[in-house]
């Protein structure tokens, strides 16, 4: 009996240790322990880092022991209705296709009446969509469908979802039906502040670390530095060109640069190297000799070449 009852409490110091690091089922919370780190909670709570700095507005991947982290955002449960389409309930949500697809662990498009579906809502409610008017706009040279949707603080989906668009490409002079929310009004679920975004971000390019350079290249097979770039703002959702030129000649230009902004440089004539600023002087980028790597502005090779920075957001 003795023997027994040694095994069943050495059974339970087993399975309480192996979960210390989850969160129970029915919690939003979690509370940071010795040893923790965003990927160690990430992992034992099935959810990625992105989503978890973007949860709790990190801007590094800094954190500290007894500090309070947002496992689950606020949310809401919608059923599926007739006619409905998932990029239709996500332009009512102010969200992507692919982010209800991801939240609900989905591996198509297809959606059944009567199908409950998780939304990721902000404090503000969604149902104040149709407080709007349609307006259009004419395509600037420098224009993209982020930085369109931005100044009406709309969504890309939403954008192209008014427009019947199947890709991203939009062309000078060309005319876009826009939605701009009513003076005065409650617009839908605003999209996520730049901080939360900028997290997002970085945690995202922090993945492809140590990832070759190859020349033209813009999958995590190989990177060049705009292919790195481009291919870790779309992963969060952002809209920037792909070479280096173009994204110098485009987006807002900052004296000092924001976690999530874009740093410029001179190796040959003209802007010809970019990386994405980290923060504490540090961008991350894809180098020729390095592959994807973290560097310090400071270094004396880069400084002497620092052209300037450009905000997306």
């Amino acid at each position: 009996m003795k023997k027994q009852l040694l095994t069943v409490c050495a059974t339970a110091t087993i399975i309480f240790a192996g979960f210390q690091t989850t969160a129970s089922a029915h919690e939003k919370k979690y509370v940071v322990k010795s040893g923790d780190s965003l990927s160690k909670i990430s992992a034992a709570n099935n959810i990625s880092v992105a989503d978890l700095t973007a949860y709790n507005k990190l801007t590094s991947t800094v954190i500290k022991i007894g500090q309070e982290l947002t496992l689950l955002p606020n949310h809401i449960h919608y059923t599926v209705k007739s006619g409905d389409a998932l990029s239709k309930i996500a332009v009512a949500y102010n969200t992507t296709a692919a982010k209800i697809k991801e939240w609900n662990k989905l591996t198509s498009d297809t959606i059944k009446v009567g199908q409950s579906l998780l939304i990721v809502t902000s404090n503000s409610s969604a149902s104040t969509t149709a407080a709007s008017s349609t307006v259009t706009y004419k395509v600037a040279s420098g224009d993209s469908l982020w930085s369109i949707s931005s100044k009406f603080n709309i969504t890309v989906d939403q954008l192209k979802t008014w427009n019947n668009m199947a890709t991203n490409t939009i062309y000078v002079g060309q005319v876009l039906n826009v939605k701009a929310p009513v003076s005065g009004g409650t617009t839908a679920a605003p999209t996520q502040n730049k901080a939360s975004k900028a997290a997002a971000l970085i945690a995202e390019a922090q993945k492809y670390i140590g990832v070759p350079y190859v020349w033209g290249g813009s999958t995590p097979s190989g990177f060049d530095c705009s292919g790195f770039i481009n291919y870790a703002y779309s992963k969060v959702g952002l809209s920037i060109s792909r070479t280096v030129a173009t994204m110098w000649s485009s987006g807002t230009a900052v004296s000092t640069p924001e976690v999530g902004d874009i740093v410029f440089y001179e190796t040959t004539s003209g802007p010809s190297h970019a990386g994405i600023y980290m923060g504490n002087n540090k961008f991350i980028h894809a180098g020729s000799s390095t592959g994807v790597t973290i560097t310090d502005m400071s270094n004396s090779y880069w400084k002497s070449r620092y052209l300037g920075a450009k905000s997306f957001f």
